[in-house]
């Protein structure tokens, strides 16, 4: 449970986010198993003070034990969506900085019993927060084939989505991961050279189960709403559903309101929220050689600055 890896793109993004010894509020939103609050506070100083929150149970208990090391640190089990009421709840308004690593933690992808890897045969689980009810077996051995299908075409991109569907309803009931990356491989006439065939449907299917894009949509913004003037957020993205939410994001905050033609006031002296501060930013090849599963990650940072 305590062991460590190292995040992607953890340089990069803390050097954007805290200044050498600074104070003030920071969050790391997606604490998995700490390698972001663990830089950021070698870096910030000691009256500091950073939230920590995962839904992910093993990840909490990590983020508990680094607030019992560190006095800066509080922890707190919940998913990123309900930051805007667990701030407050803590006692903290005015983030400097915050970070939301989007990507699943190697120790979720690495545990079979989790169900979220096609590499290795587990439960079909898939739920980052195992207080909730529904998994993914339960869903797929009840969907029909039209919802099954929607979610794969609309959260996976996957064009063989409705034959693969087809085939789920017929073999059901499935449980475990194992059946079903090896029926998604049977239903796909072309894969992609150096992607598992079933790399679309499972992201499609965990991102239906956790509402991931809900969440994501509901965190920037209770995040944002957060920052002081000056504070910055940063999110990794790593497909590019999420990155498409990211972007629209941050081109939203950073563009003045449309201003209709009646309306006597120059776009100039609209108000704008905030800055761009950095993104795209990709992982060097250096780091992609040390972490392959650094290959898609996608930096963004923005800084509110009204």
């Amino acid at each position: 449970m305590n062991g460590r890896h190292e995040p992607v793109l953890r340089r990069e993004t803390i050097d954007h986010i805290a200044e050498p010894g600074a104070a003030g509020n920071f969050v790391d939103a997606t604490f998995g198993r700490g390698g972001h609050s663990r830089a950021l506070l070698g870096r910030v100083g000691p009256d500091a003070r950073l939230l920590a929150l995962d839904r992910d149970a093993e990840a909490f208990a990590c983020a508990e034990a680094l607030a019992a090391e560190d006095a800066r640190v509080v922890a707190r089990r919940s998913a990123f969506g309900s930051v805007a009421e667990i701030l407050p709840a803590v006692g903290m308004n005015d983030v400097q900085g915050a970070v939301m690593d989007l990507g699943l933690s190697s120790a979720q992808l690495d545990d079979p019993e989790r169900g979220f890897s096609f590499r290795a045969d587990g439960p079909l689980d898939m739920r980052m927060d195992q207080r909730d009810a529904t998994t993914a077996a339960d869903w797929l051995n009840e969907a029909s084939v039209a919802e099954i299908a929607s979610v794969i075409r609309r959260y996976g991109e996957e064009r063989f989505a409705g034959r693969i569907s087809r085939a789920i309803v017929a073999a059901r009931p499935l449980e475990t991961t194992g059946e079903l990356a090896g029926l998604v491989a049977a239903n796909q006439p072309r894969r992609a050279p150096g992607k598992h065939p079933a790399t679309r449907v499972f992201q499609a299917i965990r991102i239906f189960i956790n509402q991931e894009l809900g969440e994501l949509q509901s965190g920037l913004e209770g995040l944002f709403n957060a920052l002081g003037v000056g504070g910055r957020l940063a999110v990794i993205s790593f497909h590019s559903l999420e990155d498409r939410i990211v972007k629209r994001f941050c081109k939203a905050r950073s563009s003045p309101p449309p201003v209709p033609r009646h309306v006597p006031i120059r776009a100039a002296e609209a108000r704008v929220e905030a800055r761009i501060v950095a993104g795209p930013v990709r992982p060097t090849a250096a780091e992609v050689r040390r972490n392959g599963r650094a290959r898609s990650a996608v930096l963004r940072v923005l800084e509110r600055i009204a």
